[in-house]
C-alpha cells in the first residue's frame, strides 16, 4: 500500500522541520513537502497533491480557514488542523470544523516543540484518520450547520473567544470541539457520529 502523502502548512520553522521529522518517522506516511504559508503551498501542491494537508490557522497573505474553505471548494482533501489557536470551544476550531477538518489539534503557546515531539503518536493517528475520511460526506454534513465568515488574518488573535451558539446543529459541533480522542487531537467524524444527524456510518470511504 503506497504511503500517505503530506503537506504540512506553518509559518514556523520549528513546527515544519518537528513535524517532517515526527510524521517521516512511520513508514505509512510520506512528507512530500512544507510551506510557510498557503500562497507557497498552492504552488507546491500543483506539482504533487497530497493525501491529507497538516495546516496552521494564523499564516501571512492566508490565513489557513480561508485556504481550507478554498481547498475544499476546489479540490477537496482531508485536512488536520494544526494551531495555538484551535482551543476547546473556540470559535477558530468551530470554523474550522465546519470548513471540513477532519481533525484538529491544539498546539501551546510555550513549549512547542517539546509538546509536538511528545504528542508524536496522537499526531501520526491524526493524519491516518484524516487518510481514510471521505472529505465530501463530512464537508457536507458540516455545512448543514451555519458559521461565521473567515477570520481576517489581522483580527487571528481574537478567534479564541467563544461565539454566541445561534443553532442546535452549531451547538453540537461546538460540543463536538471540546471531546477529545486523545490528549492532543479532536475527532471530527467520532464527535459528529455521537452529536449530529447529519453524519452516517458511511463516513468513511471503502479502502
Amino acid at each position: 500500500m503506497p504511503p500517505i502523502k503530506v503537506m504540512i502548512v506553518d509559518d514556523s520553522a520549528v513546527v515544519r522541520q518537528v513535524l517532517s521529522a515526527t510524521l517521516g518517522e512511520d513508514h505509512a506516511i510520506e512528507v512530500i513537502g512544507t510551506a510557510v504559508d498557503p500562497v507557497f503551498a498552492l504552488e507546491r501542491m500543483k506539482i504533487c497533491w497530497p493525501d491529507v494537508i497538516v495546516l496552521d490557522v494564523e499564516m501571512p497573505r492566508m490565513d489557513g480557514i480561508t485556504f481550507l474553505r478554498k481547498i475544499m471548494a476546489e479540490h477537496p482533501t482531508p485536512v488536520v488542523i494544526c494551531s495555538t489557536l484551535t482551543e476547546k470551544g473556540s470559535e477558530t476550531a468551530l470554523q474550522a470544523l465546519s470548513a471540513g477538518a477532519v481533525c484538529v489539534v491544539t498546539k501551546p503557546k510555550m513549549g512547542l516543540k517539546q509538546f509536538l515531539m511528545d504528542s508524536s503518536d496522537d499526531l501520526v493517528s491524526a493524519v491516518k484518520v484524516a487518510a481514510r475520511a471521505n472529505v465530501r460526506r463530512l464537508l457536507a454534513a458540516s455545512q448543514a450547520a451555519p458559521m461565521p465568515p473567515a477570520p481576517k488574518a489581522s483580527r487571528a488573535s481574537k478567534l479564541s473567544r467563544s461565539p454566541a451558539i445561534r443553532s442546535r446543529s452549531t451547538r453540537s459541533l461546538l460540543r463536538c470541539s471540546s471531546i477529545s480522542t486523545s490528549s492532543a487531537v479532536v475527532n471530527f467524524a467520532t464527535c459528529h457520529s455521537r452529536y449530529s444527524r447529519f453524519l452516517t456510518d458511511s463516513m468513511y470511504a471503502a479502502n
